[in-house]
């Protein structure tokens, strides 16, 4: 492997195989579509895969609005199956766009676990 890189919009550093920066989410090296458009926005310590897995699988018990911090509705969504099946599936939409938030109204955009390795810091 070669040399790590570093992200254009937070400095982290990525290697070179990396499709986003562990840090922000930023896609690396390529030509993209924001996937934060706000990039002074604070992003989500959640990921974004394991909310959309959780929701995939057992979405209509709500576990997925537990994971992110949302326990009342994930009480609503336990008591009722995910409001009928309605809601589970707008969910699975929003989170798989990028535009599901958490708890503290941070958007989940971390797709995949950070980068850690000799001379990348800690995960």
């Amino acid at each position: 492997m070669s040399q790590p890189g570093s992200c254009e919009r937070c400095g982290a550093q990525t290697l070179p195989d990396a499709v986003f920066c562990g840090r922000c989410g930023h896609p690396v090296g390529r030509p993209y579509r924001p996937i934060n458009p706000n990039p002074d926005e604070p992003v989500s310590a959640y990921s974004g895969l394991v909310a959309l897995l959780l929701c995939f699988f057992v979405g209509y018990l709500g576990i997925h609005r537990f994971y992110v911090g949302k326990i009342g509705t994930g009480i609503l969504y336990l008591v009722t199956g995910g409001l009928f099946g309605i809601g589970w599936l707008i969910d699975l939409i929003i989170i798989a766009t990028g535009r599901f938030r958490d708890y503290y109204g941070f958007r989940l955009v971390v797709w995949e676990q950070p980068v850690s390795g000799p001379g990348l810091g800690p995960a």
